[in-house]
């Protein structure tokens, strides 16, 4: 249940448009409804501002439809990230109206319109083409919780002409979510050029030496550029959520 939806079940108590035992039965699920395989945590949009998020790696898809469920009858736009191709054309069977974005695996649905709570436009940068997934994931992300989101790909130090020259895109954002694999040299070089918030999200793009993104995360952790924070290794969803909760303060 939504912060709204709580609201207006509370004011139809007050005026008699509900009776106790009719809000009661609405309340039962929460704070979080047992569905067997699952504990749905309803309460958590009361609490965070947005509803659980749904991971869809190691779920079959009747439990990821039987979640997607509960959350629809409480009136949650539902966020879905790394689900496989095959269960999201099961799901978009049940589900017609939900949207799926096969390069960052991510599926959502609206049960009603997303409304804008950022104060700002949130930037995400890649360094290369094959950072687009993680990028996409945390773009998804950053729009479904109430932002305008633009994006900047493929900019990264190998041809740094290509970022200086879109540096008025980069002082306008409010926060800037920057995702690069290799060195992962970019976010430091973003960190450097502006006096916002950037969020840097290592990506296990690399040869050999990279070790899967570890080689980046590191870099990025010890970056000399100050106000860059790093999320874990392709955690484009946890970027995109830390950048929505910084663009509403």
């Amino acid at each position: 249940m939504n912060k709204k939806k709580l609201e207006l079940l509370l004011k139809n108590v007050k005026s008699g448009k509900a009776s106790i035992d009719e809000a009661m039965a609405r309340l039962k699920s929460l704070p979080f409804e047992d569905l067997g395989h699952s504990r749905v945590d309803h309460h958590r949009s009361l609490r965070k501002g947005f509803p659980e998020v749904i991971w869809g790696e190691g779920k079959t898809t009747e439990q990821i439809l039987s979640i997607m469920k509960g959350l629809k009858e409480k009136g949650q736009n539902i966020l879905l990230t790394r689900l496989e191709e095959k269960k999201a054309k099961t799901i978009k069977r049940v589900f017609l109206k939900s949207r799926y974005y096969p390069l960052s695996k991510v599926l959502i649905f609206h049960t009603h319109p997303v409304k804008l709570e950022g104060k700002g436009t949130i930037l995400v940068i890649t360094a290369g083409t094959t950072d687009i997934p993680v990028a996409e994931e945390a773009a998804v992300t950053a729009e479904i919780m109430g932002n305008r989101v633009e994006t900047l790909y493929d900019v990264g130090v190998a041809g740094i002409h290509r970022l200086l020259s879109q540096k008025e895109r980069l002082d306008e954002a409010r926060v800037l979510i920057v995702v690069a694999g290799m060195e992962g040299a970019l976010p430091s070089v973003v960190g450097g050029l502006v006096d916002k918030p950037v969020i840097a999200v290592p990506t296990s793009v690399g040869y050999g030496a990279s070790f899967g993104g570890i080689a980046a995360l590191l870099a990025m952790l010890n970056s000399c550029a100050s106000g860059v924070s790093v999320v874990n290794i392709n955690n484009g969803f946890g970027a995109g959520y830390m950048a929505s909760l910084i663009n509403r303060l």
